[in-house]
C-alpha cells in the first residue's frame, strides 16, 4: 500500500473517522516506523491525526504490541478520570468497526492516534526547565503504572535492554563478520569489551532478584514526550511500542543518555561528546520524586549506572549494525551506523568519569544514602 490520498482515504474509513481526508505529510521522526500527519475534514471542521506504518521488521508480532498499548493507555485513562484529571494526558486511539485499535492487510499494519494540538516535541534541550518538566512526565506515566501487572505485558522486543544478551549477539556477529566490515571497527570492539563487566551489573541484579521488574517505557528519549507550546509543561508521553516489564533504571538511563548528551546522537566531531551535569541533574530533579516513594533503595542507587549502560548498549546496537549492513535502524550514509556508535561510546567514557557526581546528585533528589 503506497502512501497516497487514496491510502489515508481507506484507512481514514476503516477506522470510522468520517469526514474526507484532506491533506498528509511525512512527518521524518524516528528510526523505525513510517508516520504521517493527516487532515480529515467532516462538515467543514479540520481534524489532525497521526496514521503510522508500522515497522513489522523491527515488531515481528504487531498485534500484541497493540494489545499492550490498548492495556496500559485504557489503565492510565481510567486512573486520570478517577482522580478528576484530564484524559488528554495520555494517547488514544482510533478503532475499527470490529473494536481492534489497528489495521493489517498485506500492504501492510496500520494505526491511528489523535493529533495533539498546540503540542511540539524537541530533539534535542537544553532548557533545564523542559528537562525537569519531561522527567516528572516520564515518572508520572511509570507511577500510573506502577499498580498494573507488568507480566500481564508482552515483551515487544524480547531481550530488547537484556544487554547482557546483546553483547554476547554483538560479539557472535563480530566473529561472522558478515559483510566485511569488522576490520573498520576493532577499537570500538574492544571498548564494548572495556565496558562489560559494568554493562552487565543490572543484569546480574536481576538474576540475583535484587532488582524487580516493573511496567516501563523502554524508550525514554526526550522526543517521545508532547510539550505544551504555551506553558512549556510536558503533556503527554508517546511511543509506546516499548512498554512492558524492565527496569527503572533503564528508563532513567535511557533519558538521561539521550537528554544529557551535549551532542546529537550521530555526532561525528566526538569533541563535542560529553555529559552535562546540569541537564542530569534537571531531569533527576524531575523524575526520581515521581517515582522514589515506590522504588526499593537499589533501583535508586543503580540510575547512574543505568545511564551507563543503556549508553554502551546502545552504541552495541548501532555498532552491530553497522557489521550486519545496516538493517535495522535508518541511515542517510555508509559509515551513519558507526558514528553513531562512536559517538555513544565517548558518551560512555565521560559517564564513567562522571559516575560519582551522577551518583551524588541521586542521593541529594532522592534522600537515599548512598
Amino acid at each position: 500500500m503506497d502512501a497516497t490520498l487514496n491510502t489515508f482515504t481507506e484507512l481514514a474509513e476503516v477506522f470510522m473517522l468520517g469526514g474526507t481526508v484532506k491533506s498528509f505529510e511525512l512527518i521524518s521522526n524516528g528510526n523505525i516506523n513510517t508516520t504521517y500527519d493527516v487532515t480529515v475534514t467532516a462538515d467543514g471542521v479540520d481534524k489532525r491525526y497521526v496514521f503510522q506504518k508500522l515497522n513489522i521488521f523491527v515488531f515481528k508480532s504487531p498485534k500484541k504490541i497493540m494489545q499492550n498499548i490498548e492495556k496500559i493507555t485504557s489503565h492510565i485513562s481510567d486512573k486520570l478520570e478517577a482522580n478528576g484529571m484530564s484524559r488528554d494526558n495520555v494517547m488514544h486511539f482510533a478503532h475499527t468497526s470490529t473494536g481492534k485499535n489497528y489495521f493489517m492487510d498485506d500492504q501492510g499494519f496500520w494505526r491511528i492516534s489523535e493529533f495533539v494540538p498546540n503540542t511540539e516535541t524537541f530533539n534535542s534541550c537544553d532548557d533545564l526547565d523542559k528537562l525537569r518538566s519531561a522527567g516528572r512526565a516520564f515518572g508520572e506515566f511509570q507511577t500510573m503504572l506502577s499498580d498494573f501487572d507488568a507480566t500481564s505485558l508482552y515483551e515487544t522486543i524480547p531481550n530488547f535492554h537484556n544487554t547482557r544478551s546483546r553483547i554476547a549477539v554483538f560479539m557472535r556477529h563480530v566473529n561472522e563478520d558478515p559483510c566485511g566490515r569488522v576490520d573498520e571497527v576493532t577499537e570500538e570492539i574492544e571498548k564494548i569489551k572495556s565496558f562489560k563487566a559494568m554493562a552487565v551489573r543490572l543484569n546480574e541484579l536481576i538474576d540475583s532478584q535484587e532488582l524487580p521488574l516493573r511496567v516501563t517505557h523502554n524508550d525514554t528519549k526526550i522526543n517521545n514526550v508532547l510539550f505544551d507550546k504555551d506553558t512549556g509543561e510536558a503533556k503527554t508521553v508517546i511511543d509506546l511500542d516499548t512498554v512492558m516489564p524492565g527496569l527503572v533504571a533503564h528508563d532513567f538511563g535511557d533519558a538521561v543518555r539521550f537528554a544529557a548528551n551535549t551532542a546529537a546522537e550521530d555526532e561525528p566531531d566526538l569533541s563535542k561528546v560529553s555529559l552535562d551535569i546540569d541537564r542530569f541533574r534537571a531531569f533527576a530533579e524531575g523524575f526520581i520524586p515521581e517515582v522514589a516513594s515506590s522504588l526499593t533503595p537499589i533501583e535508586i542507587k543503580t540510575m547512574a549506572l543505568g545511564a551507563l549502560t543503556m549508553t554502551v548498549e546502545l552504541a552495541v546496537r548501532f555498532l552491530d549494525d553497522y557489521i550486519l549492513g545496516d538493517q535495522y535502524f535508518k541511515t542517510l550514509y555508509r559509515g551513519h551506523n558507526l558514528v553513531r556508535a562512536r559517538c555513544q561510546l565517548r558518551l560512555a567514557e565521560d559517564m564513567l568519569e562522571h559516575m560519582g557526581d551522577m551518583n551524588k546528585i541521586i542521593a541529594e533528589v532522592s534522600g537515599v544514602k548512598f
